[in-house]
């Protein structure tokens, strides 16, 4: 009788959230077996909703929000085209590999951005408001999404990013179009969405990896106040009756998984929220270009504590390696759960991945922005079905620094070898050790924490993520790429490791406009040479080398410091040359 009750009391307590599902106790996010669970999260942004900025197009005028880019390439191969590069950039954009990476480097959670027009019709072609036209496709990648998560034990939470109508002003985000009515505008759109996440909620009630629904992303609406994006509301209250709504609706259908709602202000102003409406929510905020200190995220903390709820820091990145590992640094002392954004970005440097551009690509781009001669439609096709094929996960490039920074300098300060380096040999300058600033190398200028007055830590934008300023070589002996805009004191550390003590002349490759740079080489006992002048090469891409004599390195592990002791120079690379071995080999 007794083993009965044990057996009927533990279905019970899993009952309340279903075996294995995410759910809130108290301010903690928990798992079936309520064990503490931080979200280490990557939000799969431009995969069923684009933005602009993330395919370049965002640097031409109006061509940010999906429903214009999707116009501007029809206009240039046509409807039945432009469906078939869109199935190829979808298909190609997320796959299981993808998901198998991302487990593998240390995520345990998806984020997944829908755009309503996936899974329904727009209220505009619906023939019949009082019925809903559901569509196979959105729900046939979630499902898909779904089943590669669960494979890899990952949490997959859903984040409606195009609400129907558009549920913000900033277009490029929602796609939300002024000639149409939005969200706030709609009752027809707001019952629309009320149905969108009772249908998913149906179809995915009993997936425990399902962590939870994220109903409505970045709402940034004027309702009452002057600033257009919501930042100055004070109530708030069409935004909480919808979520409330919305929630309810869930509730009727879905009783296991946990909502996250969002404030006002792209997400961050929750001026008039009432008492929380159910027991299965958490509050979600996003964070950009500020500092990461307590400060910056107090008042979500206090939020946590008055409601006693969790808080989740939904989105985030789109900054420096530094900034990265210190706002997850940052999250996880305070219990607080993340998602990166974005997965795969054109020309990226702040992401784990970076899809590569093509020249005819680029032609397209500057097409669209500055008129002139209109591309063939043959041309335009095979570059954007280039671009398309691009995005498989083994034509990106995959940013190590970005995830080293991510998961392993948050734990420690240890510097790690960016790649293997053999001497005697040639060392590019911009492949210096994985680490953190001050410990792998040090720049003055690390991150960008000023807001919409943007701070460029890497000024040249190319290769890594670090506040290491690199830009493109054009170099005859080069890796693709060089250190630039060097400051004085700043410097790069190279771990080297040697089967013997070796003496080497150490060619310093170098350009510059203008004389006065110095440096030297050092390591952890302090300074291995002598201090060298850079003397005036002609001009910033005229190539030229001067030589430090004599450099002994000892048997072992060496962390070789090229210390900038004054900068206005362009290296390339050092040339561990004329080896002279001063000690026995292993």
């Amino acid at each position: 009788m007794k083993r009965h009750l044990y057996i009927f009391l533990f279905f019970l307590s899993l009952s309340s959230f279903g075996q294995g599902f995410l759910h809130r106790n108290g301010q903690k996010i928990v798992n079936g077996s309520g064990y503490n669970v931080i979200l280490r999260g990557l939000g799969l942004g431009g995969w069923m909703i684009q933005e602009g900025y993330m395919l370049k197009t965002a640097d031409s005028t109006n061509i940010g929000p999906q429903h214009v880019i999707k116009q501007k390439i029809t206009e240039l191969i046509g409807a039945k085209n432009t469906e078939e590069f869109y199935n190829a950039y979808k298909s190609n954009g997320i796959t299981k590999k993808d998901i198998d990476s991302l487990a593998a480097w240390g995520f345990n959670s998806i984020r997944l951005p829908m755009h309503f027009n996936l899974y329904t019709l727009p209220i505009e072609l619906e023939k019949d408001l009082s019925q809903n036209t559901w569509l196979e496709e959105g729900f046939k990648m979630t499902d898909d999404l779904l089943n590669w998560c669960a494979a890899n034990k990952i949490y997959l939470i859903l984040d409606l990013h195009g609400a129907p109508g558009g549920q913000g002003r900033d277009a490029n985000i929602s796609d939300y179009d002024p000639l149409k009515p939005s969200l706030w505008e709609s009752t027809a759109n707001q019952d629309k969405m009320v149905a969108l996440w009772v249908k998913i909620a149906l179809r995915y009630k009993d997936s425990p990896w399902i962590g939870g629904y994220d109903i409505i992303n970045e709402p940034n609406w004027n309702f009452d106040g002057k600033n257009k994006n919501g930042c100055d509301e004070t109530s708030n209250a069409p935004l909480w009756e919808l979520q409330t709504r919305i929630t309810k609706a869930i509730r009727e259908v879905d009783a296991n998984h946990l909502i996250f709602i969002e404030g006002n202000c792209w997400g961050n102003n929750y001026n008039g929220m009432p008492p929380l409406w159910d027991e299965n929510i958490a509050l979600s905020f996003h964070k950009y270009w500020n500092p990461n200190n307590t400060e910056s995220i107090q008042k979500f903390m206090d939020m946590r504590t008055q409601y006693n709820v969790p808080i989740w820091l939904g989105e985030t990145g789109e900054n420096s390696n530094v900034w990265f590992k210190d706002v997850i640094s940052l999250a996880e002392s305070n219990n607080i759960g993340w998602a990166f954004w974005p997965m795969k970005k054109i020309d990226n440097i702040a992401g784990i991945t970076s899809v590569a551009t093509t020249p005819e690509y680029e032609k397209l781009l500057q097409y669209w922005k500055k008129g002139g001669e209109k591309p063939s439609s043959d041309f335009a096709k095979a570059a954007l079905t280039q671009i398309a094929e691009n995005y498989k996960l083994e034509n990106v490039t995959i940013k190590r620094d970005v995830i080293d920074a991510m998961f392993r300098q948050v734990q420690t300060t240890e510097t790690k070898m960016y790649k293997k380096h053999s001497l005697p040999g040639i060392i590019f300058a911009t492949e210096y050790d994985l680490g953190q600033n001050g410990y792998a190398y040090f720049d003055n200028v690390v991150a960008n924490y000023n807001g919409t007055a943007f701070t460029k830590w890497n000024k040249g934008a190319a290769m890594r993520n670090d506040g290491v300023d690199i830009k493109s070589c054009n170099d005859t002996i080069t890796n693709g790429f060089n250190v630039c805009f060097i400051d004085d004191n700043e410097w790069l550390q190279f771990t080297i490791d040697l089967n013997s003590d070796n003496e080497f002349d150490v060619d310093i490759r170098y350009s510059n406009a203008v004389a006065g740079g110095k440096l030297y080489l050092e390591d952890e006992n302090g300074k291995i040479s002598k201090t060298i002048s850079i003397p005036f090469s002609a001009d910033a891409i005229v190539w030229k080398t001067v030589t430090l004599k004599n450099v002994a390195l000892k048997q072992g592990i060496n962390k070789v410091k090229v210390h900038f002791k004054k900068g206005n120079f362009d290296l390339n690379y050092l040339e561990f040359k004329n080896a002279q071995v001063k000690g026995p080999k292993k």
